[in-house]
């Protein structure tokens, strides 16, 4: 009796794996994995139906297809974030000889000017509403260890300077 009841529940099996595999379009991993029947025991018998080779020639096609698609993106978003950091380079070169040119000038930049240009090093002093440079920053004799008299520090990094 209880070797009919298996052979019944064979044959349901072989039928459901028989329709997520052709109908479903799932992989035998997942069949496997959904009916807690080992891998060999799928691979056998979806080989032995004729639809077999057939889809498993519709399913090479289709992820050759998605594997063209995969290449595709990847290659134009590499080429759009080589043109981004090409362009984020250029921007940066052009700063560079902008900075270059303020500084090789002869004429002397007075306080207010270089803290404009290089305002990362100093800080605002909230009570006399002065620039201060860093205590952790070196540097020469002639840099400003306090600019006074910046009504608005924030306004320094814009053209707008009050002083």
């Amino acid at each position: 009796m209880l070797k009919i009841k298996t052979k019944l529940n064979s044959k349901e099996i072989k039928d459901k794996i028989i329709e997520l595999f052709f109908i479903k379009h799932l992989r035998p991993v997942d069949i496997s994995k959904k009916l807690n029947v080992g891998m060999s025991y799928i691979t056998k018998i979806i080989q032995k139906d004729s639809r077999y080779i057939g889809e498993k020639e519709s399913r090479k096609s289709e992820a050759k297809e998605k594997i063209k698609v995969k290449k595709r993106v990847y290659a134009q978003n590499k080429r759009q974030k080589e043109k981004q950091e090409k362009q984020e380079y250029q921007k940066m070169l052009i700063q560079i000889n902008r900075d270059n040119e303020y500084l090789s000038t002869k004429k002397k930049e007075n306080d207010l000017q270089y803290a404009k240009w290089n305002r990362s090093i100093y800080e605002y002093d909230k009570y006399s509403s002065d620039l201060v440079l860093k205590d952790n920053i070196n540097t020469g004799f002639n840099v400003a260890k306090r600019v006074s008299n910046v009504v608005n520090p924030n306004m320094i990094k814009s053209n707008k300077i009050y002083v």
